[in-house]
């Protein structure tokens, strides 16, 4: 598998956010966490920008930890891989006894690696085992969900997590066609969704299947669950001057990181203070207006990148215990 054609997102405009932690001359090394390593392009560029920062980096995927490990080789001890989930992030620090880091990168959605592989069932574009877990030594597969799961909650988790209108007309199809034969590969529930779809509707917004695969890979690796949770641990885990950059590929996701940055950049005195206490000020200031998205250059270099939204932020105060 090449791994030349893996073009990291927005690459430039996250290590420029994440620049004024890594440079600053401490007695320290500084410390920053790819939380998403993949193909580990954004780590490489990581340790070949900042010479002097220690990288941990996080994969669940053990395929991903194998060939990042050979193409980080040559950064010796300065790279530490860890197979881990993102929400680990606390318990990997603490193991590796590091208080407190300087940076944080989250690269969320699916690494081009696990797109790319046929068997992983991730693609709708080609027919596979419908899998889809991003650690394949644990969990529950995708034809496990669609062939067990109760068609209300089917409904619910391709509305909520695929935004999905036709949830009820797609569901209907798959509980009817499972009770046949279980579902196993990707290129019939490509064909079901094709065929329950009205005209209408698979005349935008590119493959009809792509939120309902969206909405299982979601499911099947608990990605807004372990996201609730990884982006609180990781602003903890932040020094002050501390920064964090985050590339979410959907409304979700990006609605969820805004939510834990608005509420660290906000003061949460009572009202009617006429000084606000130390305690009550905020602990994050925002690096980024809005969400940032990729320029038009880098879309048409690499398709991947269109869904991307970009925030960044701070730590600009301790936590008071």
């Amino acid at each position: 598998m090449s791994q030349t054609r893996h073009v990291p997102v927005m690459l430039q405009r996250c290590l420029d956010l994440l620049a004024p932690a890594l440079e600053v001359p401490s007695p320290q090394q500084p410390v920053v966490v790819d939380c998403t390593l993949g193909l580990g392009g954004h780590s490489e560029a990581l340790l070949a920008a900042f010479p002097s920062a220690r990288l941990i980096a996080l994969d669940r995927d053990k395929e991903a930890l194998r060939l990042s490990g050979q193409r980080l080789a040559p950064y010796g001890d300065r790279a530490t891989l860890v197979h881990a989930v993102y929400d680990e992030l606390p318990e990997v620090l603490a193991r590796l006894g590091v208080p407190k880091v300087q940076g944080v990168l989250f690269d969320l959605g699916v690494s081009s690696m696990q797109l790319d592989e046929a068997d992983r069932g991730f693609a709708y574009a080609q027919d596979a085992p419908l899998d889809m877990r991003m650690d394949q030594t644990t969990g529950i597969s995708a034809a496990e969900v669609l062939n067990t799961y109760p068609p209300g909650e089917l409904v619910r988790i391709l509305r909520a997590y695929g935004e999905e209108k036709q949830a009820k007309r797609i569901v209907s199809a798959i509980v009817r066609e499972r009770e046949k034969d279980p579902f196993s590969n990707s290129a019939r529930l490509v064909e079901l969704i094709r065929d329950s779809l009205p005209q209408a509707a698979k005349r935008t917004g590119g493959n009809p299947a792509k939120r309902t695969f969206q909405a299982l890979r979601i499911e099947v690796n608990g990605e807004l669950s372990v996201l609730e949770r990884a982006i609180p641990a990781a602003v903890e885990a932040l020094a002050v001057g501390g920064r964090i950059a985050v590339l979410s590929y959907h409304s979700l996701e990006d609605r969820l990181v805004k939510q834990v940055f608005a509420a660290g950049a906000a003061n949460t005195a009572p009202p009617g203070l006429p000084v606000v206490p130390e305690r009550y000020q905020p602990r994050l200031k925002l690096l980024t207006r809005g969400a940032e998205l990729p320029t038009e250059e880098e879309v048409a270099e690499n398709r991947r990148a269109a869904p991307a939204r970009l925030r960044g932020a701070q730590r600009i105060r301790e936590e008071e215990r």
